[in-house]
């Protein structure tokens, strides 16, 4: 067997063990805010997607979050306004309305 040859076969038995690593792309999903309610109100997304809060009502929304997993306060925001989050990790996360107590959503995210 050639050199060349005897190349070409390693390559190629280390290349088939070889898992490549191509780039995760993460998602960006929106939760819209429109009725007083957000739409939708259960979210599974994955460790490093974003999810924009967008405001569709007439009136302003304060979102926010105490979960362990993901705490954060986006303030008061106006219709046609919205704020992002990333989460970066694994769990669920209750979203509420700091303005209107019904508002509800529940984002699992996975790993």
């Amino acid at each position: 067997m050639s050199v060349k040859v005897h190349s070409m076969l390693l390559v190629a038995v280390w290349m088939a063990g070889t898992t490549l690593a191509l780039p995760v792309i993460a998602a960006e999903v929106v939760a819209a805010q429109k009725d007083k309610a957000f739409a939708p109100t259960t979210l599974t997304i994955k460790v490093g997607d974003t999810v924009e809060f967008r405001n569709d009502d007439p009136f302003f929304h304060n979102v926010f979050s105490l979960s362990e997993v993901k705490s954060f306060d986006l303030g008061s925001y106006p219709k046609g306004q919205s704020r992002k989050v990333t989460f970066d990790k694994p769990g669920v996360v209750e979203v509420e309305c700091a303005i209107h107590s019904q508002m509800h959503l529940k984002i699992t995210v996975t790993p």
